[in-house]
């Protein structure tokens, strides 16, 4: 399928095919338009079947059937912004008062209420946290903070100890008056657990006092919950069984950071939850989430041949595309389908921010490999503080940018998907996150895959156990203080391979652990190793 020449004898055909691709939701004030991707109503016509069946697949997961089959958990983060979905009222109690909770917590905090245990207001905020634990946090802080609204945040989102080093060095004396959230669903996560010591060791190494200070979000009565419970941390919040890190951001996960900056939480969960029932409409072009998820379905011929590309045209939106790269990727990304073929699905998600990128990767996109399709995303509404100089005005600007990229991209034949808000603010990032959470679970539905399960993630899990016990075994080879080679290492082992005891050797002599090395580095096989 061609595009029509939007310029000349068939800008009337693109005019109806807009009107006719285009989905507008009044109260929140966004557009979806899929009308310069290559899909047309026979098209939508064709893939009705395939949509009543994972419109369905959707309806049993809000009414709390087990959707990830291989942990037994039923998929709950629907029922996070409207509690009355829940499917037994301990459930919905629960959810409405953990938001009561946090809300409270937020205003406490921030308005002195809640103080350290030395009797200073608190300053910052450690956040500790991996993957959704942290990507949703930095979205939250980044599209929703105002200048000199609420407390600072700083992150441990990686077990880089040089990143960990940068941190505590910015926060230097102010740890006394910082509290430190660690996050983690089962309590027993590696990294979580690494930044939460080392956070703990330099507070009170400072003079902090770590009880006072922490806060944990787990499952109730995991490890972390017990270790808090124990030793009396300043407060506890449940991050449910039934609610997987990608998806958790309208959970204490995302609400206690967004209580932490003074922001609307309850709005931000209302726009999630306004966007929920208007992608649960079994009326294929009347539902944005089938909408975009149809337009993927067809631009990678059901294959994720095509990688998405997001383009938000404003600063606050810049994580976005990270965030939603575990979104989509985490959830799309399977070898095995339900009926265990092998089918190696998945889309693959990058982009940054416009119009800055559109510097860097256009080119590309505009005249390289046809991969891909762009999601472009603006706010229409500038800030009102910005002033007109010498008849410039930055928002038009920006605004051309994105229509002159959005054209040039048409002309050279590429496909892209607009989404259009009127204004942003907690409310609409809420309503964001609901299109593209829903417009994941209908994909998975219509490519017969598990989107709520990650068992390549654990087997990632495994492989590194697997690594530090190897490590942990060739330390005690060396313990005698003999010089050996990678080959002898590897055979007092027993298992291993040269290239994995030789990577372990590398990473052990460049530290300062008392590991030594001779012989060429650019020659393995002649390098001798030893400690002491």
């Amino acid at each position: 399928m061609s595009f029509p020449d939007f310029n000349g004898s068939d800008a009337q055909v693109q005019w109806q095919r807009f009107c006719d691709l285009i989905w507008y939701h009044d109260d929140l004030g966004i557009w979806l338009d899929v009308s310069r991707m290559h899909v047309n109503t026979s098209h939508l016509e064709a893939l009705q079947p395939g949509f009543e069946k994972a419109f369905a697949a959707m309806q049993d997961l809000e009414s709390g059937s087990v959707a990830n089959a291989d942990e037994q958990r039923q998929v709950g983060h629907y029922w996070l912004r409207a509690p009355q979905l829940a499917p037994s009222e301990p459930v919905r109690e629960h959810i409405s008062q953990e938001v009561d909770r946090i809300e409270q917590f937020g205003k406490d905090l921030i308005g002195g209420r809640i103080r350290t245990p030395s009797g200073e207001a608190f300053t910052d905020v450690l956040w500790i946290g991996i993957g959704g634990s942290g990507l949703g946090p930095k979205l939250m802080i980044e599209a929703l903070q105002n200048s000199g609204q609420g407390l600072p945040f700083h992150f441990f989102d990686n077990v880089d100890p040089n990143g960990m080093s940068t941190v505590l060095a910015q926060l230097g004396e102010t740890l006394k008056t910082t509290l430190v959230v660690t996050v983690s669903k089962s309590g027993g996560t590696p990294e979580p657990h690494l930044g939460m010591e080392q956070a703990r060791h330099r507070l009170e190494a400072n003079g902090g006092q770590w009880a006072g200070q922490a806060v944990a979000v787990t499952m109730l009565d995991s490890k972390l919950d017990q270790q808090a419970q124990r030793e009396g941390w300043l407060d506890r919040f449940d991050m449910f069984d039934w609610v997987g890190g990608r998806t958790s951001i309208t959970s204490a996960v995302g609400l206690l950071p967004g209580a932490l900056i003074g922001s609307d939480i309850r709005s931000f969960l209302a726009g999630a939850a306004q966007m929920d029932e208007a992608t649960r409409v079994t009326d294929l072009r009347r539902n944005p989430a089938a909408l975009m998820a149809a337009s993927w379905f067809l631009a990678g011929e059901g294959k994720g041949r095509r990688d998405m590309v997001v383009l938000p045209y404003r600063d606050r939106l810049e994580v976005f595309s990270r965030y939603l790269q575990q979104l989509v990727m985490e959830s799309l990304g399977k070898r095995l389908d339900r009926d265990g073929n092998t089918v190696n699905q998945g889309i693959a998600v990058y982009g940054n921010k416009g119009s800055t990128d559109q510097h860097a990767y256009v080119q590309q996109l505009r005249d390289g490999v046809d991969n891909f399709f762009a999601t472009f995303i603006e706010v229409l509404q500038d800030a009102g503080d910005i002033p007109v100089i010498q008849s410039e005005r930055p928002g038009d600007f920006l605004d051309g940018f994105l229509q002159g990229t959005r054209s040039a991209l048409t002309e050279g034949g590429r496909q892209s998907i607009s989404i259009s808000m009127r204004r942003f603010d907690a409310r609409r990032l809420g309503a964001l996150i609901g299109l593209f959470e829903r417009a994941v679970g209908l994909y998975g539905e219509l490519i017969n895959i598990n989107a709520y399960h990650q068992p390549g993630v654990e087997a990632g899990k495994k492989a590194a156990a697997a690594v530090l016990d190897l490590q942990s075994r060739v330390e005690a080879v060396l313990n005698d203080g003999a010089s050996r080679s990678v080959s002898e290492i590897r055979q007092a082992l027993g298992d291993g391979t040269d290239e994995s005891v030789f990577w372990i050797m590398r990473h052990l002599t460049g530290n300062e652990r008392g590991y030594s090395a001779v012989g060429d580095w650019s020659s393995p096989a002649t390098m001798r190793f030893s400690k002491g």
